[in-house]
């Protein structure tokens, strides 16, 4: 039996990816194995968000030839779109499968040798469908992830994954509809709808629809008890949809909107398409209507011209901003962005101090949220597996808020409980479930 095994870097999107190559290669009676294990070929799907992502990327390729210098190895994803000849050139690649490549790779792999070094790279501008690669099982998951949009037409000055995923694609929304039933069928809970650029869904459709008509109709079309929405940009928020999470029966309390800079003239340099003020007011907004809601968001620090000032800014309008967490990078310099041609770069030892300032404010404000949960009830959905430090049972409120339940037994796992936060443990509550409450479903 032929063995492989697959490595992934980067997003949500990618690591969605990789589990429709590796369902669809065990459906065609291939072992997949770990991949610190002799295999037959490798497969590593990369990631070139940052130029770390890129030298990850590298190692993982130089270690799958050092496990096994006889196979193949197969190099994808955003890495290999966007810099092909970098990676043809590392010892064992034998072939570099661009973007949309990803979905064919299953069906070559039974003839992939390594006498013959090939790059399959085409324009990914011009591509206009969506690849599918369904994925029905997550193992080890409790909750399900959905791709129902890839690429994206913003083209901000930073970003080089418009050149590596192509412009904004669709999945249309009955095939959405139809991949839900079946995961809900199968026993999935909480299904995450995740993308590159989420809130541009459906404009590329025959007949043109909005994430906010995908959402009504999944709550109208299937019996899904949890939808959870990925990140998506401020300017992509209306009215009308945050009334409709409000008064939804089964979407999250739970946001991921991206920032990326707390000062207006970087944001403009970024080409974000919003100001300060009207992210704030959009939190405000939300948390007024949807009580108890989880914001996070994404902030980028050290990007070419924030000086002092800059950073400043920065700090005191996250400090400012009621947020739940912080997920914070340092600005990467992407060769093929405009970016990377502006002056005043920032030195790496400056984005990292002003990096590890902002993780420590997104450490306070994911204390203070999540401990604002203590005597109060809370609807976990368990995961599959003990917390490490505690071995007891874990999960996460609808309102991303990581939970702790002592007493709590395996049988619990894929149920969804009703608990009371008792105390913290760090930044996780522990919560009590009352005998008459042992489940919700």
């Amino acid at each position: 039996m032929l063995s492989v095994a697959v490595a992934t870097l980067g997003c949500k999107v990618n690591h969605y990816e990789s589990a429709g190559i590796i369902e669809k290669l065990e459906a065609e009676g291939i072992s997949v194995v770990p991949f610190t294990s002799p295999a037959d070929v490798y497969i590593v799907n990369t990631c070139t968000v940052t130029a770390k992502t890129d030298f990850q990327s590298r190692q993982l390729v130089r270690r799958a030839h050092r496990t096994n210098p006889s196979a193949p190895i197969i190099v994808t994803g955003c890495y290999a779109q966007t810099a092909p000849q970098e990676l043809a050139a590392l010892p064992g690649v034998s072939l570099v499968a661009g973007t949309e490549m990803k979905e064919k790779l299953p069906g070559i792999i039974q003839n992939i040798t390594n006498e013959k070094q090939q790059i399959d790279v085409s324009d990914i501008g011009l591509k206009r469908t969506f690849s599918d690669l369904p994925v029905t099982r997550f193992p080890g998951q409790t909750r399900a992830y959905l791709k129902i949009q890839d690429g994206c037409d913003a083209f901000c000055s930073y970003c080089i994954i418009p050149y590596a995923r192509g412009r904004s694609r669709s999945l249309p929304q009955e095939n959405v509809i139809r991949q839900v039933q079946g995961l809900t069928e199968t026993g999935y809970r909480e299904i995450i709808l995740t993308g590159i650029h989420l809130g541009e869904y459906g404009h590329d459709l025959p007949s043109p629809a909005t994430l906010l008509s995908l959402l009504r109709k999944i709550e109208d079309c299937t019996k899904l008890e949890r939808l959870r929405i990925s990140s998506i940009n401020p300017t992509e928020i209306s009215d009308d949809m945050i009334d409709h999470i409000r008064n939804s029966k089964i979407i999250c309390r739970h946001l991921h909107v991206s920032l990326q800079s707390g000062d207006d003239s970087i944001l403009k340099l970024m080409r974000r398409h919003y100001t300060t003020g009207q992210f704030r007011d959009l939190v405000e907004k939300l948390q007024a209507a949807i009580p108890e809601i989880a914001i996070g968001t994404d902030v980028i620090t050290g990007f070419p011209g924030e000086g002092e000032k800059e950073f400043r800014n920065t700090v005191g309008f996250i400090e400012n901003l009621r947020l739940a967490y912080l997920h914070v990078f340092p600005y990467s310099q992407r060769p093929g962005t405009v970016a990377s041609l502006f002056p005043d770069q920032v030195i790496k030892s400056v984005k990292k101090e002003r990096a590890t300032v902002l993780r420590n404010i997104g450490n306070r404000k994911r204390i203070k949220f999540n401990s604002g949960f203590i005597g109060k009830k809370l609807s976990v959905l368990v995961e599959g597996s003990k917390d490490k430090g505690t071995d007891y049972v874990k999960g996460f409120s609808d309102n991303y808020v990581p939970v702790l339940i002592p007493g709590g037994d395996m049988s619990l796992a894929s149920h969804i409980v009703q608990v009371t936060g008792d105390h913290m443990i760090k930044e996780k509550v522990i919560g009590r479930i009352k005998a008459d409450e042992r489940r919700t479903d």
